[in-house]
């Protein structure tokens, strides 16, 4: 990879204030922002949309090797439904094979990027400058999640606490590219930090790291 790019793996589970510390990052280090979630959420909309069965790992991989950038700005990937459904898509290695050169070739180009997601530092970009992972207790991921989603919908908290965990399990337990913490990734638990903390802080470790 090319020295003069700066690329910033950050990784964490749902709801932990990753994609807000990468945007706030990005702006930082005059950086790309790349939110990898939303491509797996644009792979089960699309699955959605074409009623094809996000369960069916060779169904959702067409779909992920058709994905256009215009799919990635469709108005319903923020919702609960969709976030369950990116979930099951992301477990399928096929899907997993036909995004990571999109991200790998996102990331290369100048001046650099930020990529948030599951296994940016551990398989995406393993050779990135700077990596964290970002996380935070699941009751308190869910009541951010919860704050999030009853501005648009009526939920319930315990639904989506069980929505965190279930989705949880399938990040870390899955077969292909599991998330977890990259050996040289610094942590950042925000469990008790306001936002302004956490990205404060965020900002040093990679500072420390590039």
């Amino acid at each position: 990879m090319n020295t003069d790019i700066l690329t910033i793996a950050i990784d964490g589970p749902a709801a932990s204030g990753k994609g807000t510390i990468s945007r706030a990052i990005a702006a930082k280090f005059g950086l790309r922002h790349l939110d990898t979630g939303l491509l797996y959420r644009a792979v089960a909309a699309c699955c959605a949309r074409a009623k094809a069965d996000p369960s069916d790992p060779e169904a959702a991989a067409r779909i992920a090797q058709t994905l256009s950038p215009e799919d990635l700005n469709r108005a319903d990937l923020r919702s609960a439904q969709t976030g369950r459904m990116a979930s099951v898509v992301a477990a399928h290695p096929p899907v997993r094979a036909a995004l990571l050169r999109w991200q790998r070739d996102f990331a290369v180009g100048a001046p650099g990027a930020v990529l948030d997601g599951r296994d940016i530092g551990t398989v995406v970009l393993p050779d990135a400058r700077a990596k964290l992972f970002v996380t935070a207790e699941a009751d308190v991921r869910a009541a951010r999640r919860w704050r999030e989603l009853s501005l648009k919908s009526d939920i319930a908290y315990r639904d989506v606490l069980r929505d965190i965990h279930e989705r949880d399990e399938r990040d870390a337990g899955r077969a292909n590219a599991p998330m977890r913490r990259a050996e040289n990734a610094a942590t950042l638990d925000t469990t008790e930090m306001s936002i302004e903390r956490a990205v404060d802080e965020a900002i040093r470790l990679i500072e420390a790291q590039v």
